[in-house]
């Protein structure tokens, strides 16, 4: 792990102003931490040596370290300036870095789209959630107490060692001889400490991940008594997650341990040799007081260094997935206009990385204003079909064309307006239902009402506290199953797509709504290019072709 990752600076503008500031503050820390031992040493020197005794003490404070003291409170008084400077440069610039970081992660995640997340360097939705969540949000440790001391670690002992050289060769060379010690025993422990930190976070990251795949499927294991295995599965998660969090945490505390003993052991040998050339007359009083005072301020911040890394490690290990999502090069696109014809899957396989088998074989030729049916068993691959239409699977093998244009080399956004689409799982934002059937588009309220009384939606909106007014939750919290279906296909009638995607159309509806949306489809089909992904017998009874897709299965 990189004490300051180079692709901070490129992916997060504010780290730069950050930086500069922390080094234009440490260099004043650094001289006002020298002022501040010349002086104190100085007025110590000057209280015992131009006193005779401890009733000349006042004395020798009147005549002479007054002004010092003075001097001296004005420095301490600068001191804390500067580390209340430090203090708002690190707090504003890790919420800007954060923000700067999340943007980017969220942007490139939608740019991606689902066929470039199933890339490498792609993360789960609950990774991204744990990344732009917590993962980031570990920075503020980072920036507000290691980077600091990490500027200040190289800084201050340099300069440090720049003032006492000409004062005492020989602790100069002692320092400069252990100094590095407290870097070399940090890298060995931090060796170990980014292996536990990156352990800890991706189970961290498993967990979120599970944790909203559970909820999300929370009332089908309600319904089919799986919840509280579940639950299990989670309490041990959450106590494997509890462990290597107190592993890591008795690393730090044992490592902080280590670099507090060798720090303390290398000021002493300081102070025992300034000692002993006090004693022997070697050495005046003045420059052994400054040596002693500015010894442990050069091993200082070293051992904040050390002390801080473990609490900014997790935020530099959430940082480098962010890295790693970032890096992951966006999907070439094409930039023709999607022209009109046949639509062609060519020799197209689809194979799912860590999946034996092939998920999805079709040769096919869809002529447009046909209705087509794809059916067969569950798992042969018909919804894989409709998603390497819409672009969000990408063929391991053979091509798809559209009026002998191949797919990739259409504009994607022009192609999307192209298509409506109903997926199993249509997803209602936390919106009015008006909202949820127009989307972006605005469109008339006759419109809207058109388009839901032809999928069998007007009805129950209508039954609803405010009618189409109706606030609704997230992923249509409050509807049913078969409701949030029937909003979803009303958006397809209502989008003027020559078009249509269908997947399981009819699935969480009643057999009086199925039949009412059925007849819809067959209005909705006039002039238009429908398939439908489809187990219904009576549904499959609209096409005008069916392709059976279970000889495409290759057995895993």
């Amino acid at each position: 792990m990189k004490p300051l990752d180079p692709r901070l600076l490129r992916y997060a503008r504010a780290t730069r102003t950050y930086l500069v500031a922390t080094v234009v503050l440490g260099v004043i820390h650094a001289v006002l931490l020298i002022a501040q031992a010349v002086l104190l040493a100085d007025a110590v020197t000057a209280v015992f040596l131009d006193g005779s005794g401890i009733g000349d003490l006042t004395t020798g404070v009147l005549g002479f370290t007054v002004p010092v003291l003075v001097a001296l409170a004005a420095v301490i008084a600068a001191k804390a300036a500067v580390a209340w400077l430090q203090e708002i440069a690190a707090v504003r610039s890790a919420a800007a870095v954060k923000s700067q970081l999340r943007n980017r992660l969220l942007d490139h995640v939608t740019a991606l789209g689902p066929a470039g997340s199933a890339g490498a360097g792609s993360a789960p939705a609950g990774v991204v959630a744990a990344l732009a969540g917590n993962g980031l949000d570990a920075l503020d440790a980072y920036f507000a107490k290691y980077l600091p001391q990490l500027v200040l670690a190289v800084l201050v002992p340099g300069i440090l060692l720049t003032r006492l050289l000409p004062a005492d060769l020989i602790a100069t060379g002692t320092i400069a001889v252990t100094l590095p010690l407290i870097p070399l025993f940090m890298a060995l422990v931090g060796m170990h400490t980014e292996a536990q930190n990156r352990r800890q976070f991706r189970l961290l990251a498993r967990l979120s991940h599970h944790f909203l795949d559970v909820i999300a499927g929370l009332p089908t294991l309600k319904l089919f008594g799986r919840a509280r295995a579940q639950a299990g599965i989670i309490r041990r998660i959450s106590e494997d997650q509890r462990r290597h969090t107190m592993r890591t945490l008795r690393t730090a505390f044992l490592s902080s341990l280590v670099l507090e003993l060798l720090a303390t052991l290398s000021v002493a040998l300081v102070a025992v040799g300034i000692g002993l050339r006090l004693v022997a007359g070697n050495l005046d009083l003045g420059t052994a007081l400054l040596v002693l005072i500015l010894a442990p301020e050069a091993y200082r911040p070293l051992r904040e260094v050390g002390a801080n890394f473990h609490a900014s490690a997790e935020g530099l290990a959430a940082a480098e997935e962010v890295f790693a999502v970032l890096e992951t090069p966006l999907p070439v696109s094409g930039r023709l206009a999607p022209p009109a014809g046949d639509i062609v899957f060519d020799g197209v396989e689809v194979r799912f990385p860590g999946r034996s088998g092939t998920a999805l074989r079709l040769d096919a030729t869809i002529e447009p204003g046909t209705i087509v049916a794809l059916t067969g068993p569950s798992g042969c691959g018909k919804s894989t079909a409709l998603n390497v239409l819409l672009g969000f699977v990408n063929p391991t093998a053979g091509r798809v064309t559209v009026g002998g244009v191949p797919l990739p080399d259409l504009d994607p956004e022009a192609w999307r307006r192209h298509l409506a689409w109903v997926p199993q799982r249509p997803h209602l934002f936390a919106s009015s239902v008006y909202d949820n059937i127009a989307l972006t588009a605005p469109a008339p309220s006759t419109d809207v009402v058109a388009a839901a009384r032809a999928a069998g939606a007007d009805g129950f909106i209508r039954e609803l506290p405010e009618s189409y007014s109706t606030l609704l939750g997230d992923d249509g919290t409050g509807l049913s199953a078969g409701q949030r279906q029937r909003i979803a296909l009303a958006r397809a009638f209502l989008r003027d797509a020559p078009i249509v995607l269908l997947d399981e159309p009819t699935a969480n509806l009643d057999t009086e709504t199925a039949a009412s949306v059925m007849a819809a489809i067959r209005c909705l089909s006039a002039g238009r290019t429908v398939l439908i992904a489809a187990h219904r017998p009576e549904l499959i009874a609209l096409a005008d072709r069916v392709i059976l897709l279970t000889e495409n299965l290759v057995p895993a």
